[in-house]
């Protein structure tokens, strides 16, 4: 279904035409995510989108591009072969992973995720130590300082969500959550993947996890991707004793961590009230469920009842 012109550019940068393509079904995106071989046997993953199709996700996969160019190849991610862009289109070329996504409900795979974000978090800051400002309209990276800010607007605003998006405690109680989320901002930045979830990661065979998906790359606290990869089990205890095996988590505190939660729930929220989305048909559903599942684990952590 895409242009003829993005296959031509598939097929002149890998050299030899594509004889099968499969499609990757899951996220959220429209556009293709499609596993190809060539005739030559080679293969790769290509993920391409125009305008058209939805006016943001060409900017997302602009930053993908912007993330990967800078930190180059490494068996932590899925290293970029190609890009193109004319204006409209976008389209990327990437190694293609053999692997499946992974369980984490199975404790050593989650065992293995706490260990490699860390891990990814110090490659991160050896090959990106100063990034570059963020330019989040021209397909640079994004600033989560910018976001946190906008949590605490919608937090601000809780008492016009609707109670079945969000809970009284929240909704009556913004002179307490809004200043707390809008602290952090103040905490130290660095090159984060920003989405780490487990849509966003494969399994190799041989049971090394790989980081997909850079276009939510931004400068951010050190410690929110460790958070979001504890986030798949932020509605049980887990989550609570799981934090402390994280020092950039340690380091940031657990009323960080709270007003994370809260910030986030409620930024979700107002999304899922106020947002029309084009072509993205799942995102509403998602924000909701995540919303929830993160209220569940504050109210959890702080003792509502």
């Amino acid at each position: 279904a895409m242009p003829q012109h993005i296959h031509d550019w598939v097929s002149d940068e890998l050299g030899s035409p594509v004889v099968e393509a499969y499609d990757q079904v899951g996220g959220m995106s429209p556009g293709c995510a499609t596993r190809v071989v060539c005739e030559d046997g080679s293969r790769a993953f290509v993920k391409a989108v125009g305008s058209e199709l939805n006016p943001k996700t060409p900017e997302l996969f602009r930053r993908e591009v912007t993330a990967l160019t800078l930190i180059g190849a490494h068996e932590l991610w899925a290293d970029l072969r190609s890009s193109y862009d004319d204006g409209d289109w976008v389209a990327i070329l990437l190694e293609d992973v053999e692997g499946t996504h992974p369980d984490l409900d199975d404790d050593a795979t989650m065992d293995t995720l706490l260990r490699e974000t860390d891990r990814l978090g110090h490659v991160l800051a050896e090959r990106v130590p100063d990034p570059p400002a963020p330019d989040p309209d021209n397909g640079g990276l994004a600033d989560l300082r910018d976001g946190f800010h906008l949590w605490a607007d919608a937090v601000a605003r809780a008492g016009e969500i609707p109670p079945e998006l969000l809970p009284d405690w929240v909704r009556h109680d913004p002179a307490t959550w809004e200043p707390l989320v809008r602290t952090l901002a103040d905490h130290e930045v660095r090159l984060v993947h920003w989405d780490v979830r487990n849509d966003n990661l494969l399994e190799r065979p041989t049971g090394e996890l790989v980081f997909l998906d850079w276009g939510a790359a931004s400068v951010g606290p050190t410690w929110v991707d460790p958070l979001l990869a504890r986030l798949e089990r932020v509605e049980q205890p887990w989550f609570d004793d799981a934090l402390a095996t994280s020092p950039a988590l340690v380091a940031a505190g657990d009323l960080a961590v709270d007003a994370w939660l809260v910030g986030f729930a409620t930024f979700l929220a107002w999304r899922a009230h106020t947002v029309v989305d084009v072509n993205l048909p799942t995102l509403n559903d998602f924000r909701i469920s995540e919303s929830r599942r993160m209220l569940v684990g504050a109210e959890r952590r702080l003792g509502i009842v």
